[in-house]
């Protein structure tokens, strides 16, 4: 089976977010440094993170790495993970939300879509974007 997993770049806030996204979604994150695999030329960069995983308790695997600065780090990405449940996640969905917004951005505040769902976008302070989506979200 083949397995799609977000992967998050940083230029050195690996730990601290995914040390943060764990409080919010679940899970303990591993971390190797780059000091580790012996992959540092510069010891200002040898306890950067080369690998972080954080495997989601609902499944799922969400991974992130620091990227050295002799190495380019797009200003903005593209990228936004999405995250989604039915009725039954709707209270657990909006917390997430409520906490991947503290002081982040409210692109799009949790609520409901046209087509019928709940649906809200925010972009976190370590500036991933994120969407949840509340499926089936019952009639109000």
């Amino acid at each position: 089976m083949v397995q799609l997993n977000p992967y998050l770049g940083f230029r050195d806030t690996a730990r601290e977010a995914m040390t943060f996204y764990a409080s919010v979604l679940g899970g303990e994150p591993t971390f190797s440094t780059f000091a580790d695999f012996g992959m540092s030329d510069d010891p200002a960069e040898a306890d950067k993170v080369m690998h972080s995983q954080l495997q989601l308790p609902g499944g799922g695997v969400l991974m992130a790495a620091d990227t050295p600065t002799s190495m380019p780090l797009p200003a903005e990405s593209s990228v936004t993970v999405s995250l989604s449940g039915g009725p039954e996640e709707s209270e657990h969905l909006h917390q997430v939300f409520a906490r991947l917004a503290e002081g982040g951005t409210n692109v799009m505040p949790l609520d409901k879509a046209p087509w019928g769902d709940e649906f809200g976008m925010c972009t976190d302070r370590f500036g991933t974007g994120w969407m949840v989506n509340v499926a089936g979200a019952p009639a109000d």
